[in-house]
């Protein structure tokens, strides 16, 4: 496993979750024994950095709450400048289960991007219909655009592979839900090759959801702006081909 491990950098954005990073940064530690941790401290006002470093993790911190894609943007430019050639997205309140991380890391050599997909099949991933309806809609578009059937759109939990890790340290948006929906589409108007594993989601290890059934509507409005902008921005250049992991 370590020998495998060497060029594959986990990045965890972070946001206020001092009550979890140190269990999240050990716990893929251990399913993940030597491989390296960048927690990229998104201007939290609490003690994630400390707790991080404690941990074992490095620490790269934003002077201000950018979100999860500035946080990536972040973790991509630095896994380009210390010679990283995949980068694996993990939350850091624990609804990722780093013991998936192997089967996203083992469809890497025939696809650019793997999501670890909530609706495929495995486990139960709790939403609101309105959540869901604009999970499925956004699902439906981009599975055109990448020729291949995919079912979570919106997951956060995903493993780049060195063509992916090449363009999004150049191409990354910042916006809310570009992290997911518009770096899909940035991704696939490339030339990456866009693939899914199923993987079961936990419920958060501590600190607030980001979302609530309150706030259902407004996502649905928001994930169908996304997609919009998405497509009107112009296309990235196609991506240079890797050699193989």
């Amino acid at each position: 496993m370590q020998s495998s491990l060497d060029h594959v950098l986990i990045v965890l954005p972070a946001y206020n979750e001092e009550e979890s990073i140190a269990e999240v940064i050990r716990e893929i530690g251990m399913a993940l024994p030597g491989v390296d941790r960048l927690v990229v401290n998104d201007g939290s006002s609490d003690r994630t950095t400390e707790r991080a470093r404690a941990a074992g993790a490095a620490v790269a911190q934003l002077p201000f709450n950018l979100g999860v894609g500035g946080a990536m943007r972040l973790g991509f430019k630095y896994a380009v400048e210390h010679g990283y050639d995949v980068v694996v997205q993990i939350d850091a309140d624990g609804q990722h289960d780093p013991r998936s991380v192997p089967q996203l890391l083992e469809m890497l050599p025939e696809a650019d991007i793997v999501i670890g997909a909530r609706f495929a099949g495995v486990g139960q991933y709790d939403a609101s219909l309105l959540r869901r309806m604009a999970m499925g809609v956004t699902a439906k578009v981009l599975s055109r655009t990448a020729k291949q059937k995919l079912t979570d759109t919106t997951s956060g939990f995903k493993a780049c592979g060195p063509r992916a890790v090449r363009l999004f340290s150049q191409n990354y948006p910042a916006e809310y839900l570009g992290d997911t929906i518009e770096a899909l589409v940035i991704a696939a108007r490339a030339g990456c090759v866009i693939r899914q594993v199923p993987v079961a989601m936990r419920p958060r290890a501590g600190g607030r959801p980001s979302h609530n059934p309150l706030k259902a509507a407004a996502y649905l409005l928001r994930a169908f702006l996304a997609l919009g902008f998405a497509y009107m921005r112009p296309a990235p250049p196609v991506a240079a081909a890797s050699s193989a992991i």
